[in-house]
């Protein structure tokens, strides 16, 4: 690897089997102490709706719970989902967050709902119309943000003029020339849809734009990594995982379930099929196994950060993953 590459947590305040969204957010705080403590760059919360086994609908109050408990990470949206919201309602939120956490905030932003179509249409009953107006709703936040925006009709107070790092996020070539046009950073969901994600990045790359934001392209993958100390350990443990999609696929809204020694018994083939799909995306074993393995995917890849989820039943255990995923990078950046 030619650069030094960086690693950051996607949290997803997943609700396990029997607990609860206190105890969930105990737990987030505590990765979040831990990533901060160890040298993670960035831990980011991401906005879902309707789905009883994910705690973080109310993703800027969680962020600013985050980044109250932490001291160097930065904290941030991955994403905030746009046409959910008014731009200048995001602004301000995120304005705040900065004044309170200076240098600390980032903004991710995704154009899908983040939930089912009820839900969009419960939210916003115009989200399929602001949808489409994605791109133009990306530039008016960005005016909200500028200094320049000192003469307008409508201000962000207190985000005019502050320096938030807007991140385009997605899962499609959409998103890629959307970021890519923009002159902004861009984040390719691998942990669930890493089918498109290379030719994503590749289409970035080749079509980036420079602008006031940033003078080239910069690109982060989010991918599953489970670590343990033994390669079996490592595969008992994302047995929770592969657990996690096949209930997405039957649309079964369970907490996150604990290992089973086997996944032959619980789906079949036609679910395999799929869930295999969605979690190509998944790094699993012990340091060694993860070292070589995930070598091969950075440079691969060629992205600039590396960020990482790891949806684990046992508390301890996915704190575990999480140090061990920082010695794998620490090794690969020596």
């Amino acid at each position: 690897m030619k650069n030094p590459i960086s690693v950051s947590i996607l949290e997803l305040a997943i609700i396990t089997q029997d607990s609860n969204a206190a105890e969930t957010f105990q737990k987030t705080k505590d990765i979040a102490q831990l990533a901060d403590k160890i040298g993670y760059k960035r831990i980011w919360l991401a906005e879902h709706h309707n789905m009883a086994h994910v705690a973080s609908t109310a993703t800027v109050v969680l962020i600013g719970y985050v980044a109250s408990q932490t001291q160097n990470i930065r904290v941030g949206s991955g994403g905030i989902m746009l046409p959910n919201h008014s731009p200048l309602v995001v602004a301000e939120q995120f304005g705040t967050l900065e004044t309170l956490y200076p240098n600390r905030i980032d903004l991710g932003l995704g154009r899908a709902p983040g939930t089912d179509q009820p839900t969009a249409e419960a939210i916003r009953k115009d989200f399929f119309e602001q949808a489409q107006r994605f791109p133009q709703n990306v530039s008016k936040l960005q005016e909200y943000f500028s200094a320049e925006n000192a003469t307008g009709k409508v201000r962000a107070f207190p985000a005019e003029g502050l320096n938030i790092p807007i991140w385009i996020l997605g899962s499609s070539m959409d998103s890629a020339a959307l970021a890519a046009a923009y002159g902004l950073p861009y984040a390719f969901a691998g942990h669930f849809a890493p089918k498109l994600m290379i030719q994503a990045f590749e289409f970035y790359r080749e079509n980036f734009q420079a602008s006031e934001y940033l003078d080239k392209p910069k690109t982060m993958a989010c991918v599953n990594i489970i670590a343990a100390d033994t390669n079996e350990e490592a595969e008992l443990l994302s047995t929770s995982l592969y657990q996690m999609f096949l209930n997405l696929i039957r649309n079964d809204r369970k907490g996150l379930q604990p290992p089973v020694s086997s996944l032959d018994d619980i789906m079949n083939e036609a679910e395999r099929f799929h869930v295999n799909q969605m979690t190509a995306g998944t790094f699993t074993g012990n340091k060694e196994q993860l070292v070589a393995d995930l070598k091969k995917f950075i440079d691969y890849a060629r992205i600039d950060e590396l960020m990482v989820t790891s949806p684990i039943f046992d508390h301890e255990a996915k704190l575990k993953s999480i140090e061990i995923t920082k010695e794998v990078i620490d090794a690969l950046n020596q």
